[in-house]
């Protein structure tokens, strides 16, 4: 069976906790912090901050080597909100695998508020996590954890489509925080 480490004990840390939860996955949930705790899973979700990722590569990249590490954020300039913080041709999830070449960096459920992912649905929708990666088995692993925790998983293609699921949940983002969409409210997909 897959196991799952989460870093990061925020909403959207304990939203994809219950989301492994009703998977049938016992979750690990290490605080950010807490670097003298290996992280175990064979996924590792990194439900941290953008500026956060420099430091867990730093204290825990050897431990994340072979692992499927899900990058879900989204690198927006909170001073302004008016941009995001990666080169154009560039995202959070090309760096984070850059600095982690011998893990399998996913992005997803950075296009999720955490409300929705708890939720499991977006009004009258069930809830979409869409993800991109290079790796097919390790998307495959993560799309099959989020399914089987019941909600709908959308394939957005190789790592390279990162950018513009970071710019998906940059305007999800400023729309929220402009009060213009709810922090419970969202993009959702119909199929």
């Amino acid at each position: 069976m897959t196991t799952v480490s989460i870093i990061g004990k925020g909403n959207m840390g304990g939203a994809i906790a219950s989301i492994v939860t009703a998977a049938g996955i016992t979750p690990q949930v290490v605080d950010q912090g807490q670097d003298d705790v290996a992280v175990t899973g064979d996924i590792v979700v990194l439900a941290v901050p953008y500026g956060a990722l420099q430091g867990i590569v730093a204290s825990r990249g050897a431990q994340l080597a072979g692992k499927i590490v899900v990058d879900i954020t989204n690198p927006v300039n909170f001073e302004t909100f008016d941009s995001l913080v990666v080169p154009a041709h560039s995202s959070a999830a090309a760096e984070l695998a850059e600095a982690l070449p011998e893990s399998k960096v996913v992005k997803g459920f950075n296009t999720n508020f955490a409300g929705t992912l708890a939720a499991g649905t977006l009004g009258d929708l069930a809830t979409t996590v869409l993800i991109a990666g290079d790796d097919a088995d390790a998307k495959k692993t993560l799309a099959d954890v989020v399914a089987a925790g019941g909600l709908k998983v959308v394939d957005a293609g190789p790592l390279s489509r990162a950018r513009e699921l970071e710019a998906v949940g940059f305007l999800q983002i400023t729309l929220a925080a402009a009060e213009k969409v709810s922090w419970v409210g969202g993009f959702g997909v119909v199929a």
